[in-house]
């Protein structure tokens, strides 16, 4: 069966919305993307707080608010479902959604382990429909030109890949702590940085070398034990990795490292990539200083000093620059490529659930690995 966004895009229609959640990444994010490109239609949300779904319904000029996923997803009229909520809603409401034919744009993680985002993957295979993961920086017009310029040679052959996604979001233990389990064992460090600051870096990572690690050795750091938490507005012991860091080796041969923690001095998102090969390198930083919220640099083997590159203007979503927010900028190129995706009659479908499910591979990798206090080989077992 022809899912409705293809038999929509035949016609000449829009994309028809539907989101969950009324959070702030969906007030300053994701429904301002969809208020910008002309080619989706915004129909329904959904929120457990359901005066906060009406609030943003009338916001974001949505006609249709209720308290339920149930409601949203059962509707016919809608093509995608954006899954805005809290990490661990993430599997069960994308399940549904493609369950019933969706399209699915998440936030990351799809799922806590990669064998749970993979079945998510091969779901919507079955069901003919797309995905796409929240893999917000890949779509930075700064990424977006930094890829092009590997792909036509600008580096030559990539050796190396560093990655940074660091800040100091709570470096303040006052700062309500999220997206945290305040009832998980404190004797044993959780998962925290590794794989909510983790995830974008490492899959710029796969994206710019071209292919995936390895093998991989980590470790994980908790450096403020005790933190306000948002779901209790407590003081309690947490013991998180706000801080990690790891090495690797990709297919390939190339060579690489991630770091990444949110108690490290330094504005919004803190994100920085560099790629160093046989004949030049490139760094692109996006960072939002003195009103600027990207930049990309370049140094070739035969002018060594880095050099600010220009990125065309084509890359920018309209009215989009260089000096608007990142939240809105970058998430308006992601959901631009969704919705070119999703118009198409063609199989193109970056950063999507399989892209996920190898991202949340290595970050199980890294756990294991620092668990183990081991080199550990990719891909896991099957």
């Amino acid at each position: 069966m022809m899912p409705a966004a293809k038999r929509k895009a035949q016609m000449g229609g829009k994309v028809r919305v539907g989101v969950l959640g009324a959070g702030a990444w969906a007030e300053f994010a994701h429904l301002p993307g969809y208020k910008r490109d002309p080619r989706c239609e915004l129909v329904a949300i959904a929120d457990p707080h359901i005066e906060r779904a009406r609030e943003f319904a009338a916001r974001f000029e949505i006609p249709n608010a209720y308290g339920s996923h149930e409601e949203l997803v059962a509707r016919e009229d809608i093509d995608m479902v954006d899954v805005c909520t809290p990490s661990a809603t993430h599997f069960d409401l994308s399940w549904a959604a493609l369950g019933a034919g969706k399209h699915v744009l998440c936030e990351k993680p799809v799922a806590y382990h990669y064998k749970d985002t993979l079945r998510a993957a091969a779901l919507a295979k079955q069901m003919g429909v797309k995905t796409k993961l929240g893999f917000t920086f890949r779509y930075s017009p700064a990424m977006r030109y930094m890829k092009q310029l590997i792909d036509e040679g600008f580096v030559g052959t990539p050796f190396i890949f560093n990655g940074y996604e660091q800040n100091s979001q709570w470096l303040d233990p006052q700062t309500p702590l999220r997206q945290v389990d305040h009832e998980a064992d404190q004797s044993v460090i959780q998962v925290s940085s590794l794989e909510g600051y983790g995830a974008p870096i490492m899959d710029l990572g796969h994206l710019f070398m071209g292919n995936r690690f390895s093998q991989v050795v980590g470790t994980m750091k908790n450096f403020i034990p005790e933190r306000v938490v948002r779901d209790t507005g407590k003081m309690m012991r947490m013991n998180i990795d706000d801080a990690d860091i790891f090495i690797g080796e990709y297919a390939s041969g190339a060579i690489g490292s991630i770091q990444t923690s949110f108690v490290t001095v330094g504005n919004y998102p803190g994100l920085e990539a560099r790629v160093y090969g046989s004949k030049g390198a490139l760094i692109c930083r996006l960072v939002e200083e003195n009103g600027i919220c990207e930049s990309l640099k370049g140094a070739t083997s035969d002018q060594v000093e880095f050099r600010e590159i220009t990125v065309p203007e084509h890359l920018y979503p309209p009215g989009g620059s260089k000096r608007e927010s990142w939240r809105s900028l970058f998430y308006a190129s992601l959901i631009s490529s969704f919705i070119t995706e999703i118009l198409s009659d063609g199989p193109e479908n970056e950063g999507n659930f399989e892209d996920g499910a190898h991202v949340q591979e290595l970050i199980n990798a890294v756990e294991l690995s620092f668990r183990e206090r081991r080199w550990v080989s990719i891909p896991l077992a099957r």
